[in-house]
């Protein structure tokens, strides 16, 4: 098997396809033109978010039998076409959930205890204690909108802070435990003081998150999204803070990235807007992307890939 790897992955991965005996192409400083040059002959794709690989790329790649992404998110391969061409695409959500769910939890606790906000002033030897008071989780409604591999991790670290934690999730049922109360969209509408998004990035969830979704809340609440940038408009989401309707959120992700996850600033007016409320935790795309989800999800992806294709493997 001849195999091109288009980014940066744990060494693992390459071990692992050498023992195998496969043929490894380093494509990591490919463009997509370098891409369509080199695709005649490539079995494989590991890939992340290096380029899209749409149907105009991969028609170049005639002996093209898998596609690999080491992650969760699909929306920069085209599936459609994977399945048209008998092209196996694996992922591996598996992986980075712990550090998504980890990640999600930290910039919560962070938000409401004030916690960015009291580092910087401790360092200037402002110590204000009366307008840093935090506010408890306990006895919360959170609200989890799109309950797979992420969705469900996070649910279960919140079990022991004694909250009600609710789910919805279009295209699964059957899924309430101990952890999570499965509910409808208006539930969530009615008592959610948290909402965290989970969501992939597809036509339905593209800007999914907009001033006419916004309103639909009874509460004032707080978002957390980890999940794609593209589901939340910037200047719904903007507005909402300034009119006090959301009271805080925690975004990993925005709207002004790029497909490569890139910030793609621009002094983008909303972004500069946002970045003035103190009542908002930043990061930039790094909530599953810890030390050991790197590793976790070259672990799955390989293991997928040696189960579709064992009999392509020397071990």
């Amino acid at each position: 098997m001849k195999v091109a790897l288009l980014d940066d992955f744990h060494p693992i991965i390459h071990k692992t396809f050498s023992s195998w005996n496969w043929e490894i192409i380093d494509g990591k400083n490919w463009t997509s033109e370098d891409f369509q040059l080199n695709a005649v002959s490539i079995e494989g794709i590991v890939i992340r978010s290096k380029f899209k690989l749409t149907g105009n790329q991969l028609k170049f790649a005639k002996k093209l039998k898998f596609i690999a992404r080491p992650g969760s998110g699909l929306e920069n391969i085209d599936l459609k076409y994977c399945k048209e061409n008998n092209i196996e695409v694996f992922r591996s959500p598996e992986g980075n959930r712990d550090a998504v769910a980890e990640h999600t939890l930290g910039m919560i606790l962070n938000l409401i205890n004030h916690i960015n906000i009291t580092n910087l002033e401790v360092r200037k030897n402002i110590w204000e204690r009366e307008n840093n008071r935090g506010t408890e989780l306990k006895g919360k409604v959170m609200a989890i909108i799109g309950y797979g591999y992420m969705g469900k991790a996070l649910a279960q670290r919140l079990s022991g802070f004694e909250m009600e934690v609710i789910a919805y999730d279009k295209y699964l049922s059957g899924f309430g435990s101990k952890d999570v109360k499965e509910v409808d969209l208006n539930e969530i509408f009615q008592t959610a003081d948290l909402v965290s998004l989970h969501t992939p990035l597809n036509e339905e969830t593209i800007g999914m998150f907009d001033k006419h979704f916004i309103k639909k809340f009874k509460k004032h609440f707080i978002l957390i999204n980890t999940a794609r940038g593209k589901s939340v408009i910037l200047k719904d989401l903007v507005e909402s803070l300034r009119s006090k309707k959301i009271i805080g959120a925690c975004l990993d992700v925005l709207d002004i990235e790029s497909s490569n996850f890139n910030i793609n600033n621009s002094n983008n007016k909303y972004f500069e807007d946002l970045k003035k409320f103190r009542n908002v935790v930043l990061s930039p795309h790094v909530a599953g992307w810890s030390f050991e989800s790197k590793e976790k999800m070259a672990k799955v992806i390989l293991e997928k890939i040696h189960q579709k294709f064992q009999t392509y493997i020397n071990d």
